[in-house]
């Protein structure tokens, strides 16, 4: 993405940022598996997600939107989180959170928030 916006000014880039927010979300890919979804549910409550990322895990601010999200990279995050690749603006939560969830607790979890709809982007 660098190399592509390498060449464009502030107010490209500002334009082109108000024009992709107003883009629809994304529909979840395929249909979820019940007993993954739910098990998923279970996880994304016990750990508290919505605190942080909205009841509706549309986020906020600096808080990323993780409803619809593409399965294979909320999975990605959550490992990389888990092994301390992966941050997050600095802050502790993410790694802390998922320190103690074993490989098919996260990937439930990711199955069940990439087909959470993601709720509509407000212009």
């Amino acid at each position: 993405m660098g190399a592509a916006a390498a060449g464009l000014k502030d107010a490209d880039l500002q334009a082109l940022a108000e024009l992709i927010v107003k883009l629809p979300p994304p529909a979840p890919a395929g249909r979820p598996d019940p007993a993954r979804f739910a098990r998923g549910r279970a996880v994304v409550e016990k750990e508290r997600c919505g605190s942080c990322h909205q009841a509706d895990f549309a986020g906020h601010d600096n808080v990323p939107r993780l409803a619809g999200q593409r399965e294979d990279y909320l999975l990605k995050a959550l490992r990389d989180y888990k092994k301390g690749a992966r941050t997050g603006y600095g802050n502790a939560v993410m790694p802390e959170t998922v320190s103690g969830l074993s490989e098919a607790a996260l990937a439930d979890a990711a199955h069940f928030l990439s087909h959470v709809r993601a709720p509509a982007r407000k212009p």
